[in-house]
């Protein structure tokens, strides 16, 4: 996987949706349970006392009260198990590819079961980031695959709700700590990112998932958009490391859109945790001091 496609990984009406529409007493379905994103929305889905059903590739043994069960949303096996007897399901597994494909999958299971609420998480930008050549393929692979997934959801039949974010802060740590191996870094030429805490993505989902469908809800995005080289170099100075950043232009319709912003949404700048925060609650030492930027802009809260 191409380090800068790791950047999508993970994302309008709006509103507060009307609680109690979920039936306490159905489990609510969560695919990639055991991810990033899904462990957070399972566990607070729990504490809303929330009967709680995970789909993963391999049911571990489980005595948290959770109810495991094995699926593959690649083949389609153990799906329909997997929603038999659901009502509402949230969707949050993504890869890189083939996403529509296993929303269809999801789909056709969830329709045939009588699942009444479909929720999904997809990515700021999937509907304006063009993903055509294959350069942009190369390193934006994902928009687009998330972007067939809303798709599948949208014609569902099923009452739906999508919820787009920006990037989580965990993958973008996941990026900028690979980068970091490098002794030069080569830095994508003007790209910026608005990256959130993955925590308030999984309140909002849950938020979403006790209510009612709502379609395409206001995106999520954090407090701050940050320039490329200000992440990475933020990250340098939290684990003490020093390197060379090497900017460098990056072909392609896709990355133009990025340069242009498609994959921010500065007027939906309504995350609380910054960055900074992150970094010292994660790789410890000390947050960035200022002396790199954000050199961004901080959007208004609404």
């Amino acid at each position: 996987m191409s380090h800068f496609s790791t950047f999508a990984c993970h994302a309008s009406t709006g509103g507060n949706s009307p609680k109690g529409s979920t039936a306490m007493g159905q489990p609510v379905l969560v695919t990639g349970g055991t991810g990033t994103l899904g462990r957070q929305v399972v566990a607070r889905l729990r504490e809303a006392g929330q009967s709680v059903r995970v789909l993963t590739r391999r049911a571990p043994a489980s005595d948290d009260g959770d109810t495991y069960v094995s699926g593959d949303l690649t083949t389609g096996a153990g799906i329909e198990a997997a929603v038999d007897g659901v009502r509402t399901v949230v969707h949050c597994a993504g890869t890189q590819k083939g996403d529509g494909e296993k929303a269809r999958l999801l789909v056709r299971a969830a329709s045939a079961a009588g699942v009444t609420h479909l929720v999904f998480i997809s990515v700021v930008g999937a509907d304006a980031i063009p993903v055509a050549s294959a350069v942009d393929r190369a390193a934006f692979a994902y928009f687009a695959s998330q972007r067939d997934a809303e798709r599948v959801v949208e014609a569902s039949g099923i009452p739906w709700t999508t919820l787009r974010a920006t990037q989580f802060y965990d993958l973008t740590l996941l990026t900028v700590r690979a980068m970091a191996k490098l002794p030069v870094i080569p830095v994508p030429r003007g790209f910026r990112f608005q990256p959130v805490d993955s925590g308030e993505v999984a309140d909002r989902l849950v938020e979403l998932a006790l209510g009612s469908p709502a379609g395409l809800v206001l995106d999520l995005a954090g407090p701050t958009v940050y320039p490329m080289q200000s992440l990475i170099r933020s990250y340098l100075e939290a684990t003490r490391q020093r390197r060379v950043l090497l900017p460098i232009p990056v072909p392609g319709r896709a990355a133009r859109a990025i340069r242009a912003g498609a994959n921010l949404a500065p007027n939906r700048a309504v995350g609380h945790r910054t960055w900074e925060d992150f970094l010292a609650s994660t790789v410890g030492g000390t947050t960035y001091s200022g002396s790199h930027g954000p050199n961004g802009s901080r959007g208004g809260r609404s």
